[in-house]
């Protein structure tokens, strides 16, 4: 997998048509699995292909189990500045209902090893919405977490994959989910409570303080260019999407006889608009009604009938030409987007 990975770097070298790059992300599966010595191929294969910036963001993400101080060290010293820790819960019945490998004490363990090492840039994941969970026991989560310097947070509901365990016990009754009313207003305390702590809600799912934001994550919000390596990797130029099959055996082939195993789609001036919307109203940027305007006047005029139903009921906001959504606005963020996409 290393090797076809190195490979589709070179098969890959125009697709960015030589932009200097940025951000670095390692995520996907669990690239904290990979040992320095292999990390160290990739990133030694993207600076030789690819013009870094100085001071790029390269983000690792990373599950609690893996981060040990000897395994901090070697990724500090291969430029790694920025670490995105799947803690999901300090609850042990709860990582345990997840299938989660490590425990509360692993978790709480490697933020402190992430400090010690000197990481002043790092992200941790947490999961509200949890069988059993208030609003209560969703803030003693994050009192656990903010005992601790984290300049970002990700905070995601709990969503039920088909196919696993839990859905299963779910469907049988035998783990019980919290209402919707629940989970509402474990959101809203989570937006107010880290007001109060000092982070902006910048996205929907993603808290910082103040410049902390995540680099990477915000240049996809606002449809910046980026490149996906290896299986099910998406990429998107500004103009095209594509993305690599998933198929691990199918890809490795498909590189090693030197084809890039992908489909892809050109988009229209409807599919322009649409993914503007979907980024863009997830975050405290909102939507401009220039950038609206510049995609075509049809589009202007769309925007503005069908956005103004959300503007009377407040969950749109509206400030000289910027349209974003309200607290209320963000737990119908699906909703109100799809209700604004263009359809022929």
């Amino acid at each position: 997998m290393i090797d076809a990975i190195l490979l589709e770097i070179d098969l890959s070298k125009d697709y960015l048509d030589n932009r200097s790059i940025q951000t670095l992300y390692f995520g996907g599966g669990t690239p904290s699995l990979l040992k320095p010595s292999e990390l160290e191929s990739i990133l030694q294969k993207i600076h030789s292909v690819y013009r870094i910036e100085t001071g790029a963001e390269i983000t690792l993400e990373a599950n609690p189990d893996d981060i040990q101080p000897g395994y901090l060290n070697d990724l500090k010293e291969l430029g790694i500045n920025r670490l995105s820790l799947g803690v999901q819960s300090f609850d042990d019945d709860i990582l345990q209902l997840l299938n989660r490998s490590h425990n509360a004490k692993d978790a709480i363990r490697s933020i402190q090893n992430i400090v010690d090492a000197g990481f002043d840039d790092f992200s941790i994941d947490l999961i509200f919405g949890m069988p059993g969970s208030d609003v209560d026991s969703w803030k003693k989560q994050l009192d656990q977490a903010l005992e601790f310097p984290v300049p970002h947070f990700s905070f995601y509901n709990l969503t039920v994959e088909k196919r696993t365990a839990l859905n299963h016990l779910v469907k049988t009754k035998q783990v019980i989910l919290p209402e919707e009313e629940i989970m509402a207003r474990q959101f809203s305390f989570t937006h107010s409570y880290m007001a109060e702590k000092g982070y902006e809600h910048y996205e929907i799912s993603n808290y910082a303080l103040p410049g902390r934001y995540a680099r990477h994550n915000t240049a996809y919000w606002k449809g910046e260019p980026y490149l996906g390596i290896g299986p099910s990797a998406h990429s998107f130029n500004g103009i095209s999407r594509q993305w690599n099959i998933a198929n691990n055996g199918r890809y490795i082939n498909s590189i090693q006889q030197g084809f890039l195993p992908f489909e892809s789609e050109w988009l229209t001036p409807e599919d322009h608009y649409n993914e503007y919307l979907l980024t863009r109203m997830r975050t405290m940027w909102g939507c401009e009604l220039d950038d609206i305007r510049n995609m075509g006047n049809v589009f202007e005029r769309h925007f503005l009938n069908n956005i103004a139903p959300y503007l009377g009921d407040g969950r749109v906001i509206a400030q000289e030409g910027n349209f974003s959504l309200s607290l209320q606005g963000m737990l119908f963020a699906d909703a109100i987007t799809s209700g604004l996409f263009f359809h022929e």
